[in-house]
């Protein structure tokens, strides 16, 4: 089966995509988080007063709102997050990074910032400008 030159860079981004994935799935463990639970920290830890609502943290880390869920009932059972209901709505639950969880995600920023340095170490200043414009991350 034939595929334009765009499917095919679609599949060739997958395909890296995964192979990151990969290469920070061993370096998190050893913080006792996976790559989902550190944008969860991230996340948090970028938001003011490092909480937001469930579901807005659902769709900036990509999961459905049973999906964050599920990942967030064991990051509070080891302390890495708290959930609060708000007293306006019963039904907006917040989520809160705890002082562990920012412990843990600031060490495990190192960890990803040296894979980061490792994979992307071997292209050239000039060409991260570009590859961080085409992908949105900077704007000219």
């Amino acid at each position: 089966m034939e595929l334009s030159t765009q499917a095919e860079l679609m599949l060739d981004l997958i395909n890296l995509h995964t192979r990151i994935q990969k290469r920070l799935l061993g370096p998190l463990s050893l913080h006792g988080i996976s790559l989902t639970e550190f944008l969860v920290l991230r996340q948090l830890a970028l938001a003011p007063e490092k909480k937001m609502r469930r579901i807005d943290l659902a769709q900036q880390v990509g999961l459905s709102a049973s999906g964050v869920t599920r990942l967030l009932d064991p990051m509070q059972k080891i302390g890495l997050v708290n959930k609060e209901e708000t007293e306006r709505d019963a039904r907006v639950s917040l989520v809160t990074l705890t002082k562990t969880g920012e412990r843990i995600l600031n060490d495990a920023c190192v960890t990803f910032d040296q894979v980061a340095r490792g994979l992307l170490g071997q292209i050239s200043p000039a060409d991260q400008e570009v590859l961080a414009r085409m992908v949105g991350v900077k704007e000219e």
